[in-house]
């Protein structure tokens, strides 16, 4: 099936200097999901907690089959495979590239070991440089384009592997931590302060050279009526307010599917919190922890970010508004490389990018003028345009370069194992 890459993904270069670059940052990304996963005994790469989440050797894995999949043939006519067998274990979604082992079982193998896994991306790795070195000519662009969307892939990868490293190490009664080393983030949250913001047409969208996924295009005007955004993410305090004014027992404040789901899954506070019906503790990768009310709330649903607004009075944010403000401030804030793999209380310029993706109002839709990839990239976003809703800012794990205004994350409305926060809204 024959792929193409990108629109406007990477320029693409002939330049030594820049191909020497992407080299480099090619074996940074990559080593980095090892070291991700460095802290882990040898029985934590195979667990699998939940549907969602994923084993993590199969994440590193699956990464790196992205590689031999959707490059190494497409480059090495005469490309054989590492193994047969692993197309169908690590395909995750690309019913272009075949059928695929159930996602809710990948936890039940056992098979191949995790040394054997890393043995697999020291192959594809070492066959990757030497391709990237060898690659020149008209089809040096092309190549620089898929190395770039498989190392931007990689990356939502390594934030995946911690967000599900920390629900497998959960449900252990023991409690573990992944690192006993990480620092408690410290601060004291500021009272909240309103950005005004006047209405009109705008454009969002991905503009320019360099990197973007497919659903970031094409950029187009929408039209904003005049609101006020909340410099910073709701507090674990604002949070125990709306908890002790009854608030996950008034089904007035909840959608229909929320109110269902709350009461048949029992909930009554956020993900990780416990135990109690007032928690005073929270489970983190650094183990169980004091709940810090300065701390934003993490790990919601879309419907408990709702639920909140509608008891604030307020509302959540449109994805446009948010890309809007996002456009505006600095790439800056508490990401993957600050080490604290956890949300810190905002600082005094507020709280725009990091710490935790924002829940929006906005169902996760195509662009107009969207059209997907064609063949087996066209099933990276596109085929997902359907029952999800848009985060916008990154995360406390989310690496820093992976991120820009236009980014437009997605999740299930009822999904909360993600590091997912909110911020507040209101029309003006």
């Amino acid at each position: 099936m024959p792929i193409e890459t990108s629109r406007e993904w990477s320029a693409g270069s002939r330049d030594p200097q820049l191909a020497k670059q992407l080299a480099s940052e090619f074996a940074r990304v990559r080593a980095q999901s090892e070291q991700i996963c460095e802290p882990l005994a040898i029985d934590d790469y195979q667990l699998q907690s939940i549907p969602q989440t994923s084993p993590p050797k199969w994440h590193l894995a699956h990464v790196t089959w992205f590689f031999e999949a959707f490059v190494l043939p497409r480059f090495l006519p005469d490309y054989r495979p590492y193994h047969a067998g692993f197309a169908y274990l690590f395909n995750s979604y690309y019913y272009t590239q075949g059928e695929m082992h159930p996602r809710p079982r990948r936890g039940l193998l056992s098979r191949p070991t995790v040394a054997e896994i890393l043995a697999y991306r020291a192959s594809i790795d070492q066959q990757m440089l030497a391709l990237m070195e060898a690659t020149e000519g008209p089809r040096r662009a092309q190549l620089e384009s898929l190395v770039t969307l498989g190392l931007n892939h990689e990356q939502q990868h390594q934030e995946l592997l911690l967000m599900d490293i920390k629900h497998n190490f959960s449900i252990n009664p023991l409690q573990p931590a992944y690192r006993d080393d990480l620092p408690p983030p410290r601060g004291v949250s500021h009272p909240v302060h309103w950005l005004e913001r006047e209405g009109g047409i705008h454009t969002i969208g991905w503009e320019g050279l360099g990197f973007c996924f497919d659903n970031e295009t094409p950029s187009h005007q929408v039209l904003l009526h005049d609101h006020r955004l909340a410099d910073r993410l709701v507090t674990n305090g604002e949070y125990l307010e709306f908890m002790a004014d009854g608030g996950y027992r008034e089904p007035a404040l909840w959608l229909s599917d929320g109110w269902a789901l709350i009461n048949r899954e029992h909930w009554h506070c956020p993900l990780y919190w416990g135990p109690g019906e007032v928690p005073d503790r929270q489970f983190t990768l650094g183990g169980p922890r004091d709940l810090d009310l300065h701390e934003p709330v993490c790990h919601l649903s879309y419907y408990e970010a709702d639920a909140y607004a509608r008891w604030a009075g307020k509302r959540l944010p449109r994805e446009e508004e948010l890309e809007l403000v996002l456009a505006a401030q600095p790439l800056a804030g508490n990401f993957l490389e600050n080490d604290l793999l956890h949300p810190a209380p905002a600082g005094v310029d507020g709280q725009w990018y990091g710490d935790l993706w924002a829940w929006t109002e906005s169902p996760y839709s195509a662009y107009p003028g969207f059209t997907p990839l064609a063949g087996s990239m066209g099933e990276y976003n596109g085929k997902f345009m359907s029952n999800q809703m848009v985060l916008k800012g990154g995360c406390c794990a989310t690496p820093a370069g992976h991120l820009r205004a236009s980014y437009r994350n997605f999740f299930y409305p009822d999904e909360r194992w993600a590091f997912t926060g909110l911020r507040l809204a209101e029309d003006g």
